[in-house]
């Protein structure tokens, strides 16, 4: 009788050991459930261009080169008026905007309507290029801290009026950035410009046939 008594007790020591793993590993479940609901659906990792000689980094780290390309690229688009600049700068503000702070926004807004109110736009034709010579380096790029720089843009500006060339120029643009994570669907650079950190600055009148400066 009394082996009859512990096998059951045993038996059911067992069981109780048993339940006691399927508790645990039950907490253990929703554990990872939530993890892995808690985790962000994605993860925009800024790698240099060139990984031949292979790159380390924080995944949060922007590298100075994908700060550069953005400020210019943007800038390119932002000043791009390929028919009616009282047209396509207010288009261009529009498009644009996920890449723009709300007070870069503002400024630029009262700029165009400065312009259009001046008669600086009707039937305006402009783009901006870099300078040949004068592209991305490291000292384009000033570091403020992890979210904020400062990108020099030295640029040639062409204006037409009606075909009419009126102005070709070379301007250096100095650009605030931030980091600006709010719209990965509208912005995937995370990246925002926060207009001038200083009056651009012409750096000479420029003819036609000119495209470069000597530094």
């Amino acid at each position: 009788m009394s082996h009859f008594k512990h096998a059951l007790a045993a038996r059911d020591a067992h069981i109780t050991t048993l339940r006691l793993v399927i508790a645990l590993m039950l907490l253990v479940c929703a554990a990872l459930w939530y993890g892995w609901q808690s985790a962000p659906e994605r993860l925009t990792i800024h790698n240099p261009p060139d990984l031949r000689t292979g790159s380390t980094r924080a995944w949060w780290e922007i590298p100075p080169g994908q700060v550069y390309a953005f400020s210019f690229y943007i800038f390119q688009q932002l000043n791009r008026w390929p028919v009616n600049g009282e047209e396509d700068y207010p288009r261009n503000l529009t498009r644009l905007a996920a890449y723009l702070t709300p007070a870069c926004q503002a400024q630029l807004d009262q700029d165009f309507r400065s312009r259009r109110d001046g008669g600086e736009l009707r039937d305006r034709v402009r783009g901006v290029y870099e300078i040949p010579g004068r592209g991305f380096n490291n000292k384009r790029v000033q570091v403020h801290d992890r979210d904020r720089w400062m990108v020099t843009l030295d640029l040639t500006v062409d204006e037409y009026y009606r075909a009419e060339p009126v102005k070709r120029a070379l301007v250096r643009y100095p650009l605030r950035v931030v980091r600006y994570d709010v719209d990965a669907e509208k912005n995937p650079w995370g990246l925002a410009i926060d207009c001038f950190a200083a009056p651009p600055q012409k750096l000479e009148a420029a003819s036609p046939a000119t495209t470069e400066e000597k530094e």
